[in-house]
């Protein structure tokens, strides 16, 4: 079914409801979890560019730890993953890198104007371009998965 599946995180509460159906969908298949966070590398108005990727990079560290710390507690194995440059790429890149054959990953859900102020979300442009298929968990929708 699945072995190596790809869990893209940006740290935020969000993202519980993606750690869940990744952690679940790991036990099922007996699958490893590639948890990654993407460095921004576009952040428009960055001033001081050395300050901004060094806190980014330490919220990067704490994210992939969360990640780690949940698929732990449940046995299953994870690596760790921290990159540069556009989100979306270093994602559809990550795919090929790590072997990944699935993407799991949180959504804000939003839609109308909020959408499109956004100029398209991270999980809109990797669900348009993955070569694999992408699970989408929309954030605050955190439904019990475990077995048991």
């Amino acid at each position: 079914m699945y072995d190596e599946i790809l869990l893209p995180t940006d740290g935020s509460a969000g993202i519980a409801a993606a750690v869940e159906q990744a952690c679940y969908l790991a036990e099922l298949a007996d699958a490893r979890v590639h948890a990654l966070f993407v460095v921004d590398e576009h952040v428009a108005g960055a001033t001081e560019w050395d300050v901004v990727v060094e806190r980014e990079e330490a919220r990067g560290e704490a994210a992939v730890e969360a990640v780690e710390a949940a698929a732990v507690e449940r046995g299953i194995p994870v690596e760790k993953h921290l990159r540069r440059g556009r989100p979306h790429e270093q994602i559809l890149d990550a795919v090929d890198a790590y072997d990944a054959d699935l993407i799991v990953m949180g959504t804000h859900g939003r839609t109308g104007l909020g959408r499109f102020l956004t100029a398209g979300s991270v999980a809109e442009r990797v669900v348009r371009y993955s070569p694999v298929p992408v699970l989408t968990a929309r954030a605050g929708e955190v439904v019990e998965t475990r077995r048991g």
